[in-house]
């Protein structure tokens, strides 16, 4: 019996990696890769010492639970701030801060949030993105 379960639950955790709703990691020229290519680009400014950033993670998350077409038509990228926060990236954006979320398609910003973790305002966001 207990044979059973505990093989069941290690197939379940074999496929949840698979059910993950990660984003990449930023690297120079990786946002202008995908907007050549005619991608919507999600990005997320964070610090992992960041409550703020924490929190709109954990909507973000959320909110690609309720709805796969955001993973499937929006790419996600994570900028490291403590890493590029003084990157030429930030500059051209004018990111005034880490827990800075934007979408991009193509030459024009679709909006932004800066520092707030309402689901609501996130959601629009993620949205406007969507129909982009």
């Amino acid at each position: 019996m207990f044979r059973r379960h505990f093989l069941a639950l290690s197939g379940a955790a074999i496929a949840l990696p698979s059910l993950s709703f990660a984003s990449v990691e930023y690297t120079p020229g990786l946002v202008k890769k995908h907007l050549d290519q005619g991608d919507t680009v999600f990005l997320d400014f964070k610090a992992h010492w960041c409550t703020t950033c924490r929190a709109q993670e954990r909507v973000i998350k959320s909110l690609k639970a309720k709805n796969p077409n955001y993973d499937e038509k929006i790419v996600f990228i994570d900028v490291d701030w403590d890493q590029y926060g003084r990157s030429d990236l930030v500059k051209s954006l004018r990111i005034p801060r880490r827990s800075t979320l934007v979408a991009l398609k193509g030459d024009t910003e679709i909006g932004r949030i800066v520092a707030d973790t309402s689901s609501k305002k996130i959601k629009r966001l993620m949205d406007a993105a969507l129909a982009a």
